[in-house]
């Protein structure tokens, strides 16, 4: 068939004669190409160091006292002994060659901690604690606010303001906030981060005489304990936050402002716009029934303003997470 179209396309086109052969064009073409007889041959390349002294370089590399070192070290001690096999990046070439740039040096492997994942369905299961410094009257003085926050509710269950961090004063202070609010063994976790009253061993033997699990962020990983961060920032973001207090007693009334602002008016957007008081107290329900009321009469009476239907309140909370697992197995598991 080819024959015919090479004969006839000397008189009609090529296009014109596929076409009433029901031929492809490119067929046609494609046979006046003449078959590649396997790959291009590779080029020579006189700068090229030959396969033996490729294989010398990549044993010089492999010596012991090289073996942990990179190519620019070993070029300079090959050079400082009156001794040259190749370039720096060549040494490079001959490592990737044998898929081997990689980090060289003998170094520490630092292991993989697990994310802690916790789990609250109500108050009281679950707190974060932290510190954070106050800026003191004069360069370089502090003072250390002690905060313990549910994470469940928001509800700042207890905190204090002290001179110093001390491991004696964090342990006294989680024991007596957990005894006024009533904890019993085995209802509580109490995370923190990892700092040195946080993992302190006063602290460690006193929640495991009131029988609460402790747990620890990742080191360097802030996103661990991000309840209490967002508080700490929601206090010093306010207007009223100064840049330094006056005393220790300036301080402790700051705080106390804040906090009962903070339980009992602030409408925080993680609990449906209720306040931390409302959540850990369980009167968040009721008025959360309320809201719904006075939404519903709103809607009864212009319900031509509400082009998406019925407006209804915020949703409780339900589950509150540090770190929800990724797969529905785990969190079942933890739920459990």
């Amino acid at each position: 068939m080819m024959d015919i179209v090479k004969t006839v396309g000397a008189e009609l086109s090529v296009v014109a004669v596929c076409a009433a052969l029901g031929l492809a064009r490119a067929t046609y073409y494609r046979q006046l190409v003449p078959p590649m007889l396997g790959p291009a041959p590779k080029k020579f390349v006189p700068r090229e160091l030959p396969a033996d002294e490729r294989t010398a370089v990549l044993a010089v590399l492999h010596e012991d006292r090289f073996v942990d070192l990179a190519p620019s070290e070993v070029y300079a001690t090959l050079l400082d002994e009156s001794q040259y096999h190749c370039s720096e990046r060549t040494m490079y070439r001959i490592l990737d060659e044998n898929q081997e740039v990689r980090e060289r040096r003998n170094q520490l492997q630092h292991p993989k901690y697990a994310a802690p994942e916790l789990l609250a369905t109500g108050p009281n299961q679950l707190w974060t604690w932290d510190i954070t410094k106050l800026h003191g009257p004069a360069k370089w003085t502090y003072f250390y606010l002690y905060v313990i926050l549910d994470v469940f509710s928001r509800y700042v269950v207890g905190w204090v303001v002290a001179d110093a961090e001390s491991k004696a004063l964090a342990e006294r202070f989680i024991r007596e906030t957990c005894e006024r609010q009533g904890i019993v063994p085995g209802q509580l976790t109490v995370h923190a981060d990892r700092g040195s009253s946080m993992k302190s061993k006063p602290v460690a033997l006193m929640l495991a005489d009131l029988g609460v699990t402790k747990s620890h962020s990742r080191p360097h990983t802030s996103n661990d304990n991000p309840y209490s961060e967002a508080a700490f920032k929601t206090l010093k973001y306010r207007p009223d936050f100064p840049e330094n207090f006056g005393c220790l007693e300036d301080s402790r009334a700051h705080s106390k402002d804040f906090f009962d602002w903070y339980n009992k008016e602030h409408h925080h957007t993680g609990l449906g716009l209720f306040t931390p008081f409302d959540v850990h107290h369980g009167l968040a329900t009721a008025r959360h029934a309320a809201r719904a009321v006075v939404l519903a009469e709103a809607h009864r009476a212009h319900p031509e303003r509400f082009v998406n239907g019925p407006p209804v309140p915020l949703p409780l909370p339900t589950a509150v997470w540090i770190n929800k697992p990724a797969t529905p197995e785990r969190t079942e598991a933890a739920r459990a």
